[in-house]
């Protein structure tokens, strides 16, 4: 599958940075300078020179490019062969002026090794959902091609300890898991950052996966620019509110191990507070 792109200069970053064409979500918000500012702010107060990242659902490479820029080690997963020709060029890129590296696999991560087939997004390119081998295009996607994939397990490509985890796989967030126990192992002092979408989610209930970070050792919130602690049931709650539209309802989850979680400012912290007595 074939997609068109455009170059755009970033000032944040000092480069320039490609994004697909057509595209409804990522591809504007880069072009005004920045995509999901709260969680590349959380993502940049834990990576440093000399951490490893693993960034799952690369997409176009935001989050790859900006571990790099920071002097990371980033493992990148993107298998949706057109945009990851783009993400590899965004990360190349930033290899040229940045003190860290990267290495784009063109997969995507599962439990074990074999194929599957994923639906494009017709308008949301960041919105590219694996289906099950007889399984049919969502219907809320609309109308889109269905390409097939190659999946692999995290644990086959990546050697731990990693500092970062960016998890944003449409609903194959489980899977991942299920084939990175071994990283995970090897990461005590970790944090992460996880979309989490009951709607799309795929191979556990909501609960479970929420159930299987609280195990790991993970404390969790929501990534925003003042994140508080939110035990699992809470999440849970607020994600399946029935005045929540499903389709639309996913949620950024930041989490950490090992680590402080609270990377904010005072004053942050104070609307982290405030929201927490505040929401549900």
């Amino acid at each position: 599958m074939s997609f068109k792109s455009k170059t755009v200069r970033i000032p944040s970053l000092g480069l320039d940075f490609e994004v697909l064409e057509g595209d409804s979500i990522i591809g504007p918000a880069i072009e005004r300078g920045s995509w999901a500012e709260d969680e590349t702010f959380l993502f940049r107060r834990h990576v440093a020179k000399g951490s490893k990242v693993v960034d799952l659902g690369a997409n176009v490479g935001w989050f790859a490019v900006q571990a790099i820029l920071a002097g990371a080690e980033v493992h990148a997963f993107e298998p949706v062969p057109g945009i990851a020709d783009l993400a590899e060029r965004n990360m190349r890129r930033a290899m040229a002026v940045g003190g860290g590296r990267g290495t784009l696999h063109r997969c995507a991560a599962g439990a074990a090794r074999g194929t599957a087939r994923i639906a494009i997004g017709a308008r949301n390119f960041g919105d590219n959902r694996v289906v099950e081998r007889d399984g049919s295009r969502p219907r809320d996607m609309g109308d889109g091609e269905l390409i097939e994939i190659e999946i692999v397990p995290v644990d086959e490509l990546v050697q731990g300890p990693v500092r970062f985890f960016k998890i944003d796989t449409q609903g194959s967030e489980w899977h991942a898991f299920q084939g990175m126990r071994r990283v995970l192992d090897a990461s005590p002092r970790c944090a992460l950052l996880l979309e989490f979408w009951p709607y799309a989610l795929r191979g556990c209930l909501p609960a479970d996966l929420l159930g299987f970070l609280a195990g790991q050792g993970f404390t969790l919130g929501k990534a925003t620019a003042a994140p508080y602690k939110m035990k699992p049931e809470r999440i849970l709650r607020q994600a399946l509110d029935p005045r929540r539209d499903p389709v639309k309802g996913g949620m950024d989850l930041y989490g950490v191990r090992g680590l402080p979680f609270h990377v904010v400012s005072l004053k942050n912290r104070l609307r982290g507070l405030a929201r927490r007595l505040r929401e549900d």
